[in-house]
C-alpha cells in the first residue's frame, strides 16, 4: 500500500448537483446521502479506476492536481481511498476511467461479531492466557464435525494440512445385500456434496480465516479438523458412523470434541432414554474422554421443542442459539421448566433435565462457503448485505443452532488444549459456571446463559473455584413469583398534529397485574396508556439516536384502556400551541405498540409489599428473576444500595463474569456480592459490548474500593441504566453547557437543578430522561397576573432511590432492553 500526499492546499468548494454518466458506473448512495446532509465537508471515499493493477502515475497526479493532498492506493488493485470535498468527488466521478466512488462505510461482519459477543476475540488478547506464549486456539486437539461433510478445497479450511482427515461416509441400507463392517472413503479433498451445510459448521469450530485476512476465523483455528461427510440427507445410522469414526480413530488424530448439528423433529418432548442409539454412542464416547456437542434445535419458540431425546443426555452439551445482541434467537428450541429426572446407566445414576446447557451466536453467522453451494438461494441477500464482495465466493451467512453448536465445541477445544486432562463433567461445569446470565431468561429456555470463552478457559487456567457467583442457575432466589403471561397483542396508534386524537380501546381482566407495553418509534413522539379511571402513563419520545426503542408499563386495572399518540406540547412552560389546537408536535405517524398482560397467580418472598403501589411492578421484576428480594422481604421502603444495584444489573442487564470471577478485589466487599461488583465495574462487561470497550455500569470509588452499603443516588442510576443500554456515545455526546429537558406528558420542560448534575452525568441523566426510565419532581407555578402556569422540574440528582421504585425502574429498563 503505497501513502501519497501533495503540498496543495485544500480549497472547499459547494458544486451544484452530482454529475451523471452515459457510462455504467455508480455513485454510491450512502456517499451521496453524506454529500448532500454535509456539503461543505470532507468525505473519506473510495475510488475505483478501469482496469488491472495499481493506480497509474497520470491517475495519482489528477487527484493530486484537484487539491487531494492525503490517501492511500492500493498496489495490486486499481483502487484509492481519500478525503475529499463535494466538488472534487464530482470533479473525479465524472472521468471517463473511474468505475466508482463509494463512502468508506464501516463493516459489520458478523462472525467476527460472534467471536466478540463470546469473548474469544478478548480471550486471544489476554497476554496472561498463553499457551507457551501463544494464545489459545484448539492447537492438538481433534475436533470431528458430524455432517454433511467439509470442504476441504476451502482455503480456511485446507486438506489435509488443517482438515487432517476428510471422510465421505453415507449408508443406503438398501444398496446391501449382506452383512458388511462400515466402510467410508478416506482423504476426500471435498465431501461436503450437499450444499455446504458441514463446511459452514466446520469453519465455525476452527476456520482459519485465510480468504479472508484472519477476519472470519473460527473460533478455535489450531484444531484439526476431521470431516466425517453423509451428506445432506442424514439418518441416525450416518451419524452414529461418524460416532463410531471418532471412536475407531481416536488416537489417530487426538479426537477430544464432536460436533453435531443435526436433530429429530420426530422426538421432540420425549423423556431421556438411555437405550436410544445414539445416546450409547455418546456415552461411550464420554467415557473415553471425547465431548458430544449437540445443536438444541430450531423449532421454538414454544416450550418442549428440544429436537432428539438424546440431546438431554446428562454428558452432552446442548446449545440453544441467541443473536448478536445477547437475546436468544425466537427459533432456538426450549426445554420445560422443572423437567427431568433420574436414569440409571451401567449401574450409576445420572440426572438429566429437559433444557439446553448454554447459548451461543446463532443468527446471522458468517462461515465458510462450500465450493458447491452456489451464490444464490436463500441466503444471498444476506450474504450481499453483510460480507464484502471480495469474500462473497468464500462465505455465506445461516441462522440457527446448527451454527451455535460448532461455536461451543471450539471453545471446548479451547478449554481442552489448556487443560487436556479435562472430561465431560468438567467442560459443562465450568461452561455453565462462568457463562453471561441473559435478562428474563430461565435455564429451560437459555440454559445457563450465553457462552463466556474468556471465562471458561481462564477458569481453566487459573481454578475454576471462583466462578458462577453470578450465574441464575446457581443461586436460590429469596423471592419467587407465579406471573405468567397472559394476552399479547399489537395495537396501532396515529398521531395526527391536529384535529381529534385517534384512540384505539382494550380490555383487561382483574387477574391481570401488569399492563406493559413497548414499540419503536424514530418520529420524536409518544405514546400513552391511560386506565379506566383516567391515570396517564406515557412513554418516552422516540428518537433515532436513542434507539428509537421506547416503553410503560402500568398497574393492571381491570375495565376498558386507552392507547394514543401525542408529540411535544410545550417547552419550558412556554406553549407551542397556546390555542389548544394541536395535539403536539411530530411528525405525522402510525407506531405499532405490543401490549403484554401479565396475570398473577401468587408469590413468595414479597409479603411486604401487599398494598403498596409497587406491588405489581415487584411483581414483574421478580417473577423474570430481574432483581431479588432480601432475607426478610422485598423492603419496598428501605433505599436501593450500590451493593444491591449491582446484584441486580448482573440478573437485568447481561453483565458478562469479571474473569477475575468472585476474587475480592474491594477491600470493602462482603464475598457474597463479590462477582457481582467486579462484574459491573468491570470494563466492556455488558454483552453486546462487542469491543469489550465502554466503561463499567458502576463505577467504583477507587481502586480497592466500592463503597457496596452507601445508597445510590438517582445521578447514579442514570449512568447506570443508560451505560447498560450501550447508550454511552449518545451519553457522552451532550454538550454539559446545555440544560436538561424533561417531557412531562406533552410539555418539554427545563430541569431547573441541571448545574447540581455533575457535568460528565449530564448526558446520562438527559438519555434516562428522554427514555422514559427515570421522572422529574414537578412544581406549578402562576401568578395573579400569569394567564397560563409554568411547570418547573427538578431532578434531585442526590436522592435516594427506594427498592419499590427501583421495581418500577427496572419494569422500564427491561422492556427498552429487550427492543
Amino acid at each position: 500500500m503505497n501513502v501519497f500526499k501533495s503540498k496543495s492546499l485544500v480549497s472547499l468548494a459547494i458544486a451544484v448537483a452530482l454529475p451523471c454518466s452515459v457510462q455504467a458506473k455508480t455513485f454510491d448512495d450512502d456517499l451521496q446521502a453524506l454529500i448532500s446532509a454535509n456539503p461543505l465537508g470532507l468525505h473519506q471515499v473510495i475510488v475505483t479506476f478501469d482496469g488491472t493493477g495499481a493506480p497509474t502515475a497520470d491517475q495519482l497526479n489528477a487527484i493530486q492536481a484537484l487539491g487531494i493532498d492525503k490517501g492511500v492506493s492500493l498496489q495490486n488493485l486499481p483502487i484509492v481511498g481519500l478525503l475529499a470535498t463535494q466538488d472534487q468527488i464530482n470533479q473525479l466521478y465524472a472521468r471517463p476511467d473511474v468505475v466508482s466512488v463509494w463512502n468508506n462505510d464501516k463493516l459489520k461482519l458478523e462472525n467476527h461479531e460472534s467471536t466478540q459477543i463470546t469473548g474469544v476475540q478478548a480471550m486471544r488478547a489476554d497476554k496472561d492466557l498463553r499457551n507457551n506464549g501463544v494464545p489459545y486456539s484448539g492447537a492438538g486437539i481433534g475436533v470431528v464435525v458430524n455432517d454433511s461433510g467439509v470442504d476441504g478445497t476451502h482455503g480456511d479450511l485446507a486438506f489435509p494440512d488443517h482438515v487432517v482427515q476428510n471422510v465421505l461416509a453415507q449408508t443406503n441400507l438398501h444398496s446391501l445385500d449382506t452383512m458388511l463392517p462400515i466402510t467410508y472413503q478416506e482423504n476426500v479433498a471435498n465431501t461436503d456434496i450437499g450444499g455446504g451445510h458441514g463446511t459452514h459448521v466446520a469453519g465455525t469450530v476452527g476456520g482459519n480465516g485465510a480468504k479472508s485476512g484472519g477476519l472470519h476465523a473460527g473460533v478455535a483455528p489450531g484444531a484439526d479438523i476431521i470431516g466425517y461427510g453423509s451428506g445432506a440427507g442424514l439418518f441416525i445410522l450416518d451419524t452414529l458412523g461418524g460416532f463410531d469414526y471418532a471412536l475407531t480413530h481416536q488416537y489417530d488424530y487426538n479426537i477430544r470434541v464432536i460436533s453435531n448439528s443435526f436433530g429429530n423433529t420426530g422426538d421432540v418432548g420425549t423423556d431421556f432414554n438411555p437405550d436410544d442409539p445414539t445416546n450409547v454412542a455418546t456415552k461411550a464416547l464420554a467415557d473415553r474422554g471425547i465431548i458430544t456437542v449437540f445443536s438444541a434445535g430450531n423449532s421454538g419458540p414454544g416450550e418442549s421443542t428440544i429436537t432428539g431425546n438424546f440431546k438431554k443426555a446428562p454428558w452432552v452439551i446442548t446449545v440453544a442459539a441467541g443473536d448478536k445482541n445477547g437475546d436468544l434467537a425466537e427459533f432456538s428450541s426450549r426445554g420445560v421448566d422443572g423437567k427431568g429426572g433420574e436414569a440409571i446407566v451401567q449401574g450409576e445414576v445420572f440426572t438429566w433435565e429437559d433444557r439446553p446447557t448454554i447459548t451461543a451466536p446463532g443468527v446471522d453467522v458468517i462461515s465458510a462457503r462450500a465450493s458447491t453451494s452456489s451464490l444464490g438461494g436463500l441466503s444471498a441477500q444476506d450474504d450481499a448485505a453483510m460480507i464484502e464482495p471480495a469474500f462473497l465466493p468464500y462465505y455465506t451467512v445461516s441462522s440457527g443452532t446448527s451454527m451455535a453448536a460448532p461455536h461451543v465445541s471450539g471453545i471446548v477445544a479451547l478449554m481442552l488444549e489448556a487443560d487436556p486432562t479435562l472430561q465431560w463433567q468438567d467442560v459443562k461445569r465450568i461452561l455453565q459456571n462462568t457463562a453471561t446470565p441473559m435478562a428474563g431468561l430461565e435455564e429451560w429456555e437459555a440454559g445457563a446463559g450465553y457462552v463466556n470463552a474468556h471465562a471458561a478457559v481462564t477458569a481453566v487456567v487459573n481454578g475454576e473455584q471462583v466462578f458462577g457467583d453470578t450465574v441464575k442457575q446457581n443461586r436460590d432466589f429469596n423471592a419467587n413469583a407465579l406471573v405468567t403471561e397472559g394476552d399479547s397483542f399489537t395495537l396501532t396508534t396515529t398521531y395526527l398534529p391536529a384535529g381529534e386524537s385517534p384512540t384505539e380501546t382494550f380490555e383487561v381482566e382483574e387477574n391481570v397485574a401488569m399492563v406493559v407495553a413497548s414499540a419503536r418509534i424514530e418520529t420524536a413522539t409518544a405514546f400513552v396508556l391511560e386506565d379506566p379511571e383516567g391515570n396517564r402513563y406515557g412513554s418516552g419520545i422516540g428518537l433515532p439516536v436513542l434507539g428509537s426503542a421506547v416503553g410503560t408499563a402500568a398497574p393492571g386495572m381491570p375495565g376498558t384502556w386507552k392507547l394514543y399518540s401525542r408529540g411535544i406540547g410545550s417547552i419550558s412552560g412556554v406553549s407551542l400551541d397556546p390555542l389548544g389546537v394541536t395535539n403536539g408536535v411530530g411528525v405525522p405517524s402510525t407506531v405499532d405498540v405490543n401490549i403484554r398482560l401479565l396475570e398473577t397467580a401468587g408469590f413468595e418472598g414479597i409479603a411486604d409489599t401487599q398494598g403498596e403501589p409497587s406491588r405489581p411492578f415487584v411483581e414483574y421484576v421478580t417473577a423474570r428473576h430481574l432483581m431479588d428480594a432480601t432475607t426478610q422481604g422485598f423492603m419496598p421502603h428501605q433505599n436501593m444500595t450500590r451493593e444491591d444495584l449491582a446484584d441486580t444489573l448482573t440478573l437485568a442487564a447481561n453483565v458478562r463474569q469479571s474473569t477475575k470471577g468472585n476474587q475480592l478485589q474491594f477491600s470493602d466487599a462482603d464475598p457474597v456480592y463479590s462477582a457481582a461488583l467486579n462484574s459491573v465495574s468491570e470494563t466492556g462487561s455488558i454483552l453486546d459490548d462487542l469491543g469489550h470497550s465502554d466503561e463499567p455500569v458502576m463505577l467504583p470509588k477507587s481502586e480497592t474500593e466500592f463503597h457496596p452499603q452507601d445508597e445510590i443516588s438517582r445521578e447514579e442510576l442514570a449512568y447506570s441504566l443508560v451505560q447498560s443500554l450501550g447508550l454511552q456515545d449518545v451519553a457522552t455526546s451532550f454538550d454539559p453547557n446545555n440544560t436538561i429537558i424533561a417531557v412531562v406528558f406533552d410539555q418539554a420542560v427545563e430541569v431547573m437543578d441541571t448545574n447540581e448534575i455533575a457535568p460528565e452525568m449530564r448526558g446520562y441523566v438527559q438519555s434516562a430522561l428522554a427514555l422514559g426510565l427515570l421522572d422529574v419532581t414537578v412544581e406549578v407555578e402562576q401568578g395573579k397576573f400569569d394567564i397560563n402556569p409554568v411547570l418547573k422540574a427538578y431532578f434531585k440528582p442526590a436522592e435516594s432511590v427506594s427498592r419499590g421504585e427501583a421495581a418500577y425502574i427496572i419494569t422500564e429498563f427491561d422492556q427498552l432492553n429487550a427492543q
